[in-house]
């Protein structure tokens, strides 16, 4: 009889440990492309480089890993489309990092479990019960009590777009959730760069300008830490599950509000702090929920098997 396949090793204090180095890159990435565009650095350049040096990365990660052979894939038209999406998605994130203050587009960017519960029941008909209801909720007042619409301390479209790129991230995740099934993590990322580069180069020919040093140093910094920082986002969930991992992502609101004040002495509003704590108590009711039914769920197949 062939022998049952071995367990997957865990590893959840290292997972932790590469989701909080992940959350820092991120958040130092944010910083940089706030900073770069305070230097007069168009967005549309600032995600060119992002992707272009973003592409040794990742090459370095799947040499050192998997291996080159990694990346063949016969689903190309699926990272197309998954790339087209990942686009626009950044577009959205960097648009939100110039136009908020950092703690509140991080703030935004915690909605991702709320638009990704609502779009799993409608695009995956799968079934959300008054708990996670509940939490959608909540996590929408939260929205509301940050942005203020019609009264907060920045412009209405601003809080739009850090909500449009939140609900671009959870498009992006039913995405890979389904690409996931046939394909590695280290090609998904290296497709998504790849394919990503053409688009934003010939629109880099539009907008590319001349740069001082310091200039030029933010937009390489952008791309490194920004590549590191995906890499090690994506090897978290080698070693422990999402819902493990994902609690660390709030992390981010504690450098966004430490690089707001020291790089611009901007501190986050009275709302933001109101309304965090509602939109993070959403999030991490939605992921601890959606746990607790993945055992139930792996529970009931085991007890039906046996």
């Amino acid at each position: 009889m062939p022998s049952a396949p071995s367990p997957r090793v865990e590893r959840r204090f290292y997972a932790l440990g590469l989701r909080l180095l992940a959350i820092f890159c991120l958040a130092s990435m944010g910083a940089l492309i706030k900073l770069a565009s305070a230097r007069g650095v168009h967005l549309v350049e600032i995600m060119f480089f992002r992707q272009l040096l973003a592409v040794p990365v990742v090459l370095l990660w799947v040499l050192l890993g998997p291996g080159i052979l990694s990346l063949k894939t016969r689903r190309l038209p699926r990272h197309i489309t998954r790339t087209i999406f990942g686009m626009i998605g950044m577009t959205f994130n960097f648009g939100a990092v110039v136009l908020l203050p950092l703690a509140e587009a991080t703030t935004l960017q915690f909605t991702v479990p709320i638009f990704a519960t609502i779009l799993s029941v409608l695009i995956l008909k799968e079934v959300a019960g008054i708990h996670r209801w509940g939490a959608v909720i909540l996590g929408f007042i939260g929205v509301l009590i940050v942005v203020q619409p019609g009264h907060g301390h920045f412009p209405l479209y601003a809080g739009l777009v850090g909500l449009m790129a939140a609900f671009m991230v959870a498009v992006i995740s039913i995405q890979l959730r389904e690409l996931g099934k046939t394909e590695t993590a280290p090609t998904t990322v290296f497709w998504f760069s790849l394919l990503s580069v053409p688009v934003f180069g010939t629109a880099y020919l539009f907008f590319a300008q001349a740069h001082d040093t310091a200039s030029w140093a933010l937009l390489a910094g952008i791309g490194t830490v920004g590549g590191l920082g995906q890499m090690a986002l994506t090897a978290a969930l080698r070693w422990a599950p999402v819902s493990v991992v994902v609690p660390m992502d709030y992390s981010s609101l504690i450098w966004a509000t430490l690089y707001g004040y020291v790089l611009f002495s901007v501190l986050p509003g009275t709302s933001t702090w109101l309304g965090a704590p509602l939109i993070i108590a959403s999030g991490l009711y939605i992921v601890w929920r959606e746990h607790r039914l993945s055992r139930q769920n792996t529970a009931t197949i085991t007890a039906a098997a046996d």
